[in-house]
């Protein structure tokens, strides 16, 4: 009989993985930091990644495209993309903040519902003569 080898193999194909996508976002940061134009194929020649793998993996994918186009709006700009703060960047980061605080005001309300709703069953079972809260 033979040994199961499944988990090894899983293991050291996740491995494989973490250490290309490791090797490509090192690739993508280190190209934009030079100033370089980033695309798929300079970040899949530094990243020694296939450019069909790249396409595969959805984070890297959108900063390629997204680095490839400010490249291509800003020619001869050697400033690297964090240093820049594109309209759409910021745009979004201003609705992801308005979400949140969206988010925070509904939990907020919804807590002081249930600290009402606690505070008046307290009362409605204290005894009378009891010290009410």
């Amino acid at each position: 009989m033979r040994a199961d080898n499944t988990a090894h193999l899983i293991a050291a194909a996740s491995r494989r993985h973490e250490l290309a996508r490791s090797k490509a976002i090192r690739a993508v940061r280190e190209l934009d930091a030079a100033g370089t134009t980033v695309t798929f194929e300079s970040v899949a020649r530094a990243a020694g990644v296939s450019r069909s793998w790249l396409y595969t993996q959805p984070d890297i994918r959108e900063e390629v495209r997204w680095l490839r186009d400010l490249g291509r709006r800003a020619p001869g700009t050697s400033v690297p993309a964090r240093h820049r703060s594109s309209d759409a960047s910021l745009l979004h980061r201003l609705e992801a903040a308005t979400a949140r605080n969206r988010e925070l005001a509904e939990d907020n309300q919804r807590l002081r519902h249930q600290l009402a709703q606690a505070l008046g069953q307290l009362r409605a079972t204290a005894t009378p003569g009891e010290p009410r809260n």
